[in-house]
């Protein structure tokens, strides 16, 4: 208990340290957990690469012959 206590008041002294280390903590969880779950899904099917001619005319807005 004596380590819940010191953490309330850590929190309570130093309420935006607390809250980034709280968004620090999921920044680092989420890559973590949700990358290999979107992995494992199906539904992530690779997506063929167009061509760099149709990219560069697609970007100008000039046909290339």
């Amino acid at each position: 208990m004596a380590v819940m206590e010191k953490l309330k008041i850590f929190v309570v002294q130093e309420p935006v340290v607390a809250a980034s280390c709280l968004i620090a903590g999921f920044g680092l969880f989420l890559p973590a957990v949700v990358r290999p779950i979107l992995d494992s899904m199906d539904s992530s099917k690779q997506v063929p690469q167009p061509a760099l001619r149709d990219v560069v005319s697609g970007a100008t807005g000039k046909k290339q012959g």
